[in-house]
């Protein structure tokens, strides 16, 4: 692995740089690359479309979204409060002992590994939020392209690199990695200047990354989104007052870009009751007329195949719909199921992910009995919950067991669609990802990349500017705990 070994060398070199490099001069780079991707024009869409499946207006929306992302962490450091500074004067005379001048404030990890997922080849892959977010808090980015998107990878690899020439950023600050192999994963994750991990994927790739990380001499961090069956919660009452609305609003939540969603809703719950049986009818035939869909690869094709038929082989699970139209090669099918809580709770097998247009339906005889198949549930993504104003009152407790399985809980909608925005949390307890306590959506995800460190006595010249006294970038730090400019 010595072309692994003279990358990560190269990322370190570059890092003792950009570490240095200030907010500002930062925000012209991150806004470099948006500008950079744009000009690419359509011939980037066109490769996108040829390597992934996916249609031009999905993957138009996902460059916007990609480079709205760039210019929020643009805005983010340059206006520079996130690196949460504090800051203790000393007051040498006070008894018994005097106290030190202690400074604090988030400082960069050093080279980050991000690994392109498959299902976004924008927004979370070559310059996707794993990568922005890294080069915003001052880290240098060694990026491992997805082999399913190589072309749309290396167009967006040189934007950035054109970027980085364009303003002056260190050579080696963003370094694009083609090999595919599982060594040369294992190898990035492994090299003893790995700071830290970024993936998006399956549950088996970010937790073999995770296990390689913490097998290490020096143990990293690894912030792993692994997938989620994002459970929704259909209480008694908005089922009887608007089945037919819900079963329209999750048909097409369902098999939405063919079902490749990190936040696909793969599980529905609810109780049985008189509008349970038309509900189910009215999904069943809703996806029934919603034809098979272009994955994004066959591999996942292939995956989804094995992994539909092996849910659909659990016992006590039926098979209430799936398309009309049979599905072709590299196609799948929009698939419901149906299951009885009393199996479900007893079989681990059903809250196993099947990544594409599928759903469980899973029917309890007793508000006791969904608790209990909500408390079998593992860490997810999100969970919705779809209730009447009474519904959602009565079941107070039941929300709150809710929110303890899931990072994002969402009243009278639905899982997929991820808004950018500071207050998205896309995260969720394990196995959904391998820390609950970070977003990999938002200006937050910055914090997954940084680290405090307290400077005690340091002179005014040793200082990082945004502690020193005279505060040259006018940015708010807590003084003697006083919020001041």
């Amino acid at each position: 692995m010595n072309e692994i070994n003279a990358v990560l060398e190269s990322s370190h070199a570059a890092f003792q740089q950009y570490k240095k490099v200030s907010g500002a001069d930062k925000s012209v780079f991150l806004q470099a690359i948006a500008s950079e991707i744009e000009a690419l024009g359509q011939p980037l869409i066109a490769t996108a479309m040829e390597e992934t499946n996916l249609p031009e207006a999905r993957l138009v929306g996902e460059r916007g979204r990609t480079c709205n992302q760039l210019r929020q962490f643009a805005a983010l450091v340059k206006e520079g409060s996130w690196v949460d500074a504090r800051i203790d004067t000393a007051i040498p005379d006070r008894a018994p002992l005097p106290k030190p001048d202690i400074r604090k404030m988030m400082v960069p990890l050093g080279p980050v590994v991000v690994f392109g997922a498959s299902n976004f080849p924008f927004a979370y892959s070559t310059a996707g939020v794993d990568t922005c977010s890294a080069l915003a808090a001052g880290c240098s980015v060694v990026l491992k392209a997805h082999p399913a998107h190589p072309k749309t990878s290396a167009m967006v690899a040189h934007a950035i690199e054109m970027a980085v020439e364009k303003t002056g950023m260190p050579k080696d600050v963003f370094i694009h990695v083609q090999d595919s192999s599982f060594e040369a994963g294992k190898a990035l994750v492994q090299h003893p200047l790995t700071k830290a991990v970024g993936f998006t994927g399956s549950f088996s790739g970010g937790k073999a990354l995770y296990d390689y990380a913490t097998q290490r001499p020096e143990p990293i961090p690894v912030f792993a989104e692994m997938g989620s069956i994002n459970p929704v919660f259909i209480l008694p009452e908005a089922m009887m007052v608007r089945g037919d609305k819900i079963a329209e609003m999750y048909a097409a939540s369902i098999t939405q870009g063919v079902g490749q969603f990190c936040t696909n809703p793969g599980l529905l719950l609810s109780v049985e009751n008189p509008a349970l049986k038309n509900f189910a009818t009215q999904l069943a035939e809703r996806m029934k007329a919603i034809g098979p869909g272009t994955m994004l690869h066959s591999g996942i094709a292939n995956s989804f195949v094995k992994n539909r038929a092996k849910a659909l082989e659990q016992k006590g699970v039926v098979l209430l719909a799936e398309s009309v139209e049979k599905a072709k090669e590299n196609q799948a099918a929009s698939t419901l199921a149906t299951v009885k809580a009393s199996e479900f709770i007893h079989n681990h097998q059903l809250v196993e992910e099947v990544f594409g247009p599928y759903s469980l339906l899973v029917t309890a005889s007793t508000i006791g009995e969904l608790k209990a198949a909500a408390a079998k549930i593992p860490g997810q993504l999100t969970a919705t919950i779809i209730g009447e104003e009474a519904d959602l009152i009565a079941f107070a407790d039941f929300i709150d067991l809710v929110i303890e399985k899931a990072g994002r809980v969402i009243i009278n909608g639905v899982p997929t669609g991820v808004e950018v925005c500071p207050s998205m949390h896309h995260g969720g307890p394990f196995p959904a990802t391998t820390d609950s306590r970070f977003t990999s959506v938002g200006i937050d995800a910055i914090k997954r990349f940084v680290r405090p460190v307290s400077f005690q006595n340091f002179p005014q010249q040793l200082l990082p500017a945004e502690l020193k006294d005279n505060n040259p970038l006018g940015i708010w730090r807590l003084v003697n705990n006083e919020f001041k400019k």
